[in-house]
């Protein structure tokens, strides 16, 4: 005779009543879906490059282009800023740019990581040829346009000496001045702790979304190096100096939080690029920043987390004169996002308005 408990009417009901159980309990014993992380190899392969950026701009400044300049002279070379395209599609307003950068080469370099998986025609302009650095990666909501930016930073530091400023920008930016008046900008602006030249980055702490951003990754996976109330957001744009790119290159502490994959269930609030530079230089040396971008941006009518972006028929000299108004200090010295098909109506004004303040 069987028994009952071994009754196939029996089994099926336990068996019925552990589903229920199983989807109760397997999220507390499964680990949370994640966005893709960052892979080991493109880990270890920065950390060699940034242990050599910080190495050399740690080491006493006898580097050739500071020595020669130094003994011929008898003082070091002007700073130079160094332009740092992070792009993932043909930089179509090279004409523009170059234009821009016209007979101020000596006072410049430029950068360019562009993912690997786009398909990119070389700039004509000659001052972007042969300035494609070794690029990796990126995709959005993922820390891997923070590498890419850290990768730029660090190869113009490892580059020349001389390279004091580093502005970050994209391929669907423009400049809104002449580059003389940008570079005044920069190194009049010396309002920062001991006189020192100031970062100009924008840090909020009071954004709407600022609580959806800091849990993106998990409940308190951020503690104990970044609280909650030292999380900041920002635009990703920015123009460092040269102590604070080094700040940046040398972190280890903050990059290991914000390196972490977000939740796919949170990936609409996973923007780590707008997060970690404000952070970590907020928490490290926040008198040394402006606390605003000079990179323009039209979130009126954002789609998708995207900016507005301008069309052909928007360009005009109104619109450039607009788009320079701040409320900072300093007016915009550059704006985004620009679709390809403005380059034309942009070159036209280029000359009487863009390049003449």
């Amino acid at each position: 005779m069987a028994l009952p408990y071994a009754s196939p009417y029996v089994l099926s009901f336990l068996l019925l009543l552990s589903i229920p159980a199983v989807f109760f309990l397997a999220p507390r014993f499964l680990p949370p879906k994640t966005l893709p992380a960052i892979p080991d190899a493109d880990e270890t392969e920065d950390l060699a490059l940034f242990r050599r950026a910080v190495l050399l701009s740690s080491a006493p400044s006898t580097t050739k282009g500071a020595s020669v300049a130094t003994s011929l002279f008898g003082r070091r070379p002007p700073p130079k800023v160094a332009f740092l395209f992070l792009t993932n599609s043909d930089i179509v307003f090279s004409p523009l740019w170059e234009k821009f950068f016209a007979g101020n080469h000596h006072l410049l370099n430029l950068y360019v990581h562009a993912d690997p998986a786009a398909v990119l025609t070389l700039p004509e302009a000659r001052t972007f040829r042969g300035r494609i650095i070794r690029g990796k990666a990126t995709q959005r909501a993922s820390a891997t346009l923070i590498s890419a930016a850290r990768r730029l930073l660090a190869t113009a530091l490892l580059d020349d000496p001389a390279n004091q400023f580093f502005a970050l920008l994209s391929q669907s930016c423009i400049p809104l001045h002449p580059f003389p008046t940008f570079y005044r900008a920069l190194v009049s602006d010396n309002a920062g702790s001991r006189r020192h030249h100031r970062s100009f980055i924008e840090i909020l702490d009071n954004e709407p979304t600022l609580h959806d951003r800091y849990y993106a990754r998990g409940d308190d996976v951020m503690l104990p190096e970044v609280p909650y109330d030292r999380f900041r957001v920002g635009s990703q744009f920015f123009v460092l100096v040269r102590r604070h790119a080094i700040m940046v290159v040398r972190d280890r502490r903050l990059w290991n939080k914000f390196k972490m994959p977000c939740l796919m269930k949170r990936k609409d609030s996973c923007y780590p690029e707008e997060h970690y530079f404000p952070t970590l230089l907020d928490m490290q040396d926040p008198d040394g920043c402006t606390k605003f971008t000079l990179t323009r941006v039209n979130w009126t009518d954002s789609i998708d987390g995207h900016p507005h972006t301008y069309r052909p028929e928007e360009v005009s000299g109104e619109l450039i004169r607009e788009l320079r108004k701040s409320n900072g200090t300093h007016s915009y010295m550059f704006a985004r996002k620009f679709a390809p098909e403005c380059l034309g109506p942009l070159m036209e004004i280029a000359d009487s308005v863009i390049l003449r303040d």
